[in-house]
């Protein structure tokens, strides 16, 4: 098993599309709205990424001061850039041979039969106490609580920025549709409009969909 995000894969490979990669493997698909995906991004950027993999990743220089409106709507690393990746892979999935996507907000609101659906499709299907303690063990409280208290294995990837700032903590809110608490109306009106026009239906984020759990 082989977890990735998959922009890191196209830069070493150089493949210009999904099924180049995927083709002939089984794969699992997590996508989420593409304005919380991008919000979690912004903080990421703003309070743990490293001066040197901003570099990398042409964001905006390190210590910047960027709203985070602004950050959303940026073609460079803003919703856009997240759409056209979303999109890329909607074009791709009828050509791979096995896949199984799951929504985050699917995944909120029945994370034990999400959990359930993604095992059996690996081939390694669970009972109901093992599923149970998976999601007690991933829980957003337990893994916030894991963060606090350095108990992961994966050093500074898994701590905060700031211990006294939460939008720093990389287990932050887990909210579906928490994108709209950082606007304004007209902002988040701005940002819906973005993603029906541009994001492919296949996932279900049009029109003020996955909005809420």
């Amino acid at each position: 098993m082989f977890f990735t995000h998959d922009n890191y894969i196209r830069d070493y490979t150089g493949s210009p599309d999904v099924v180049s990669d995927y083709g002939d493997r089984k794969v699992v698909l997590l996508v989420r709205h593409p304005a919380d995906v991008t919000v979690s991004q912004y903080f990421q950027w703003k309070y743990r990424m490293k001066r040197g993999k901003k570099d990398l990743l042409a964001y905006p220089d390190h210590g910047s001061d960027v709203a985070l409106f602004d950050f959303l709507m940026r073609p460079e690393w803003g919703i856009p850039r997240t759409v056209d990746f979303m999109n890329l892979w909607s074009e791709a999935i009828a050509h791979l041979r096995e896949l199984h996507m799951i929504r985050y907000e699917d995944l909120r609101r029945d994370t034990a039969m999400q959990l359930a659906g993604l095992l059996d499709f690996l081939g390694t299907p669970a009972g109901e106490a093992e599923l149970e303690d998976a999601v007690a063990f991933a829980s957003v409280d337990n893994m916030r609580q894991m963060e606090q208290s350095a108990s992961f294995l994966s050093g500074s990837r898994m701590r905060p920025g700031d211990r006294g700032n939460p939008e720093s903590y990389k287990v932050r809110r887990a909210k579906v549709g928490g994108y709209v608490d950082y606007l304004d109306d007209d902002q988040a009106e701005q940002v819906r409009a973005l993603v029906d026009a541009r994001l492919s239906p296949l996932y279900g984020y049009g029109a003020g969909k996955a909005e809420a759990p």
